[in-house]
């Protein structure tokens, strides 16, 4: 989140710390390393993820650091015991000094494919792995989730309500952001309004009604307190009885809300109720633990229903909770020599060598780093974010990075975005990639550096 100030370096895994410790007593610290975030597989019934959280990892590599607090706290570690001062005294003058290539933010992305791209001193890429996996990880995973659920919804508004069931108060509010750029039309969680200029909704609960010992009342104080944006959840006691006395208050009013019961029958009742009111413009709006499959039985049974509220479900994305992505080694330069890097095991391979994504119209190529395509033919995905440690220039907005997935998605074929055994897109790996890792491998098994 941004908050300001610096992130401490100790939000880390501990073998983050110990390979620092080792690399330092190796003398290979100070190594060129080039590191890919990427996501090895995507989950059942994805066809492709949405590249979100780049904001908080330029955040994390422009702020984090070790105080004195930080730096004692690993001193007392007995795995660091061995670790000779120069190594703490490196932690005190740690900032992140190399480079960052990313994706944008809202760019669909497939598997194999990096999200990102660290060059950096070793010692400052591999402190940065478990954050950047956090980050790019669980909002690139929610940001997809709400690409589905307002697919699904075809046109109708989706809001993000699921911070009190998030997996934190602080994961809540990057759900809250990750939806927005997946499509949502805002959130619920007033904090992540307040620091990303994002669209906040909300009226009132269930224990808004049940403090005044009469509905009418309730309804009544809560229009004159809203008046337009007046929405009134009508379930608390009888549904369609609470929809009659809303719309026996009439304007102003923005809509009522559906938490229980047949959504689909009640729907089409209330909506009768409301226009037989004069009430033709109010919204109704559903909730009460929906996701994707449910909002499209909804839309296809011609529910009349014009917004829905997701909770759960999506900040948590209940289906595919958690994303594969990883971080590897790719590149390590030392004394002007660069060797490539890659793992050859059978079920976690990686190619060497730092990468380029070209986004052709029927397919995507990753070709090493230093290829090139005809623009006319393909768009180059990887572009630079930091270089020497500061900003290229100011990243998108979300809502930019918001507007960027609708066209991107957009343009993805119909059979790749269905929510149900979507056609997967075609990745192709470039002759030149591929003869890199051949080569690569030989000289492994020849035992060549």
């Amino acid at each position: 989140m941004t908050t300001g100030g610096s992130i401490s370096g100790l939000l880390t895994d501990l073998y983050e710390l110990t390979m620092a410790a080792g690399y330092f007593a190796a003398g290979k610290s100070e190594e060129k390393a080039t590191f890919e975030l990427t996501i090895r597989r995507l989950p059942p019934n994805r066809s492709f993820a949405l590249a979100a959280g780049l904001a908080q990892a330029v955040e994390y590599l422009t702020s984090a650091c070790f105080d004195e607090d930080d730096v004692r706290y690993v001193r007392s570690l007995p795995q660091l015991a061995r670790a000779s001062e120069g190594f703490f005294e490196r932690l005190r003058r740690f900032r992140f000094s190399g480079d960052l290539f990313a994706m944008p933010e809202g760019t669909p992305v497939f598997a194999g494919e990096p999200i990102l791209t660290v060059r950096a001193p070793l010692i400052e890429a591999q402190i940065a792995e478990t954050y950047l996996l956090a980050t790019i990880g669980f909002q690139t995973m929610v940001a997809a989730k709400a690409a589905r659920v307002t697919e699904a919804a075809a046109g109708r508004g989706v809001v993000e309500f699921g911070t009190r069931r998030a997996h934190s108060p602080q994961a809540g509010v990057l759900a809250g952001r990750a939806a927005y750029i997946g499509g949502c039309i805002g959130t619920s969680n007033a904090l992540t309004g307040s620091l990303f200029g994002i669209p906040i909704y909300g009226t009132a609960a269930h224990s808004w009604v049940l403090a005044f010992p009469e509905e009418e009342e309730a309804f009544r104080q809560l229009q004159r307190l809203l008046g337009e944006g007046t929405t009134y959840i009508v379930d608390t006691y009888d549904t369609l009885d609470g929809v009659r006395k809303a719309a026996a208050l009439g304007r102003p009013l923005w809509g009522v809300r559906l938490d229980s019961g047949d959504l689909l029958e009640l729907s089409r009742e209330a909506r009768a109720i409301l226009d037989a009111a004069g009430l033709a413009h109010a919204k109704i709006m559903a909730t009460g633990d929906l996701n994707e499959y449910k909002i499209r039985a909804l839309v296809e049974a011609g529910a009349s229903i014009d917004a829905y509220g997701v909770g759960t479900d999506l900040v948590t994305s209940a289906d595919a909770p958690s994303l594969g992505v990883i971080y590897k080694l790719v590149e390590l330069e030392s004394d002007g020599t660069r060797r490539y890097t890659a793992k050859f095991s059978e079920d976690k391979r990686t190619y060497p060598g730092a990468k380029q994504v070209f986004r052709f119209e029927d397919h995507d190529e990753i070709g090493c780093a230093w290829e090139c395509r005809a623009a006319a033919a393909a768009r180059t995905l990887i572009r630079p974010v930091l270089i020497r440690g500061g900003m290229v220039e100011p990243l998108p907005d979300a809502a930019a990075a918001r507007a960027h997935a609708a066209a991107s998605l957009a343009a993805l074929p119909a059979e790749c975005r269905r929510l149900a055994a979507p056609e997967p897109r075609r990745v192709e790996y470039s002759p030149a990639l591929r003869a890199l890792a051949k080569e690569s491998r030989r000289k492994l098994e020849a035992g060549v550096t």
